[in-house]
């Protein structure tokens, strides 16, 4: 019951929050012009040396903005007894905040207090993009910082195991549409799922069989052997197999039941989200065009009121 009254409030709390703050591509322009290329070199710089860096901060942005809104509570460390977002069950497995910690230090040495950690994840995650070949967009600015961090609250993060109609539910809350889910799950396209992410999709999938049937054969065999009943904590595969390539595979590999999570499949059980990624699985330029509207629309979600001066603590 508290679970779910933190639940709901939290879900008001971001519909009165949402789209609320006004944001601009040129907001910094006379207080901290040089802030995208700054993010962008320490985004660039930790990517040459760890190649997943740009799937954990598209991931991390995503996690961010799907509780409470675009406003970097995913950064913030717990603290005493408040268990905070990032260590919530889902955001265990991100990464890469120290990509944000040094992009954040080099925008204070410039600018100091005046470019929110919301943003420079935000720029982040579209320099991400970028780098895996990715289109580019303008990102819009001007988003503040939360204060609150919850790790009960990542229960509001749409599940590998969604349906499409829990899917579509999750989205239309943050006033996103079948479309944006479709183009933002090819998000998908970039970086690593552990096994526990589709377990249940290889091993006693129900009373009748083993694995789940909408899989390829000998794509789950070749799961099985990777991720068996037992297997190592940080077993997993790439989500596909240009895993550091932006592309359209994604789309092509639900079409023959390659896709790794239920959540992937489920895209083809509506035939509004089917044609869909159908079309972005034949058109790559669809695909990416329909991306950048969905990250801006996603990341327009605001609802903070600081800027940090440490992305990891309040100020």
């Amino acid at each position: 019951m508290a679970i779910m009254s933190t639940f709901l409030t939290s879900l008001l709390i971001l519909s009165l929050s949402s789209f609320a703050t006004s944001l601009s591509s040129n907001y910094y322009a006379k207080t901290c012009p040089n802030v995208e290329s700054l993010v962008r070199k320490a985004v660039r710089d930790a990517a040459k040396s760890d190649k997943k860096v740009p799937a954990a901060l598209l991931r991390m942005h995503f996690h961010d903005c799907f509780t409470r809104g675009c406003d970097a509570s995913v950064l913030l460390d717990s603290k005493g007894k408040n268990k905070a977002e990032k260590d919530g069950p889902p955001n265990v497995s991100l990464h890469a905040f120290y990509v944000i910690d040094n992009a954040k230090k080099a925008v204070e040495s410039v600018c100091p207090g005046i470019v929110s950690c919301a943003d420079v994840l935000a720029l982040a995650a579209r320099d991400s993009v970028v780098l895996s070949g990715g289109p580019s967009w303008n990102v819009p600015k001007g988003r503040k910082d939360g204060r609150t961090s919850l790790a009960s609250e990542t229960i509001q993060l749409p599940f590998p195991t969604f349906n499409i109609s829990q899917l579509q539910q999750s989205f239309a809350k943050r006033g996103l549409s079948l479309e944006d889910l479709v183009a933002l799950s090819g998000g998908h396209t970039l970086g690593f799922s552990h096994c526990s992410s589709f377990k249940s999709r290889i091993h006693n999938f129900n009373t009748k069989t083993d694995v789940d049937p909408s899989l390829n054969p000998s794509f789950a065999a070749s799961l099985k052997k990777i991720c068996p009943v037992v297997n190592a904590k940080n077993a997993g595969v790439p989500m596909d197999p240009s895993s550091t390539s932006f592309d359209n595979t994604y789309y092509k590999l639900i079409f023959q039941q390659k896709g790794l999570f239920s959540s992937d499949k489920a895209l083809l059980d509506s035939s509004k989200t089917k044609n869909l990624a159908a079309k972005f699985a034949s058109s790559e330029s669809a695909f990416k065009n329909a991306f950048i509207k969905s990250m801006i629309k996603m990341s327009s979600i605001t609802g903070g009121q600081e800027v940090r001066k440490n992305c990891r603590i309040v100020n």
